[in-house]
């Protein structure tokens, strides 16, 4: 069985073999990775886990927070996902969540097990509704936030092609399991 897990540098190796899934210049939804990280030398995990740790209790300029967990089992890194709270262009850009799957992990139901997990962690911070945002050919992601009770309300172009918008209303707590 899975589980959400806070960022730790104990998982550098498996969080490495899951990053090079996704190939060279692959956007990874869910682990908060910005072009100036560099996550191969120990010390460089370090500081990027630091800063995704941080995050929660400290914020940054724009007023949006943000919690990182990575989806793990046994030990090996299955994806990652994030859960943006506060206000501003960073949620209205990206969503309230984003997750990505490593590719040897997708068709599992991980995605939908571990978006229901954030959404229970959304509810305990006392969201009533959340956005979320992926491509339009992402046909598995819509699948997947559908499957959470997502409406669609826009499909709007971005600087990196259209987009679904979906809301979730958060209702009682989440007994959507793998």
């Amino acid at each position: 069985m899975p589980d959400l897990a806070a960022p730790t540098t104990d998982l550098h190796a498996s969080w490495l073999e899951a990053h090079a899934e996704w190939g060279p210049d692959m956007h990874e939804d869910g682990f908060g990775l910005l072009p100036t990280d560099e996550v191969d030398s120990p010390a460089g995990f370090e500081v990027w886990v630091a800063r995704l740790t941080d995050e929660p209790d400290h914020g940054n300029t724009s007023g949006i927070r943000c919690r990182y967990r990575w989806i793990v089992e046994g030990g090996k890194v299955l994806g990652g996902i994030a859960l943006r709270y506060g206000s501003g262009e960073t949620v209205t850009r990206t969503g309230h969540i984003g997750f990505g799957i490593r590719p040897s992990a997708r068709g599992c139901g991980v995605a939908t097990w571990a978006l229901g997990r954030m959404l229970d962690d959304a509810r305990g911070l006392g969201m009533d509704r959340v956005l979320l945002v992926c491509a339009e050919e992402n046909v598995a992601s819509a699948k997947t936030i559908e499957r959470h009770g997502g409406v669609l309300e826009s499909i709007q172009d971005t600087e990196l092609g259209p987009a679904r918008r979906y809301w979730i209303t958060i209702g009682q707590r989440s007994t959507t399991s793998l």
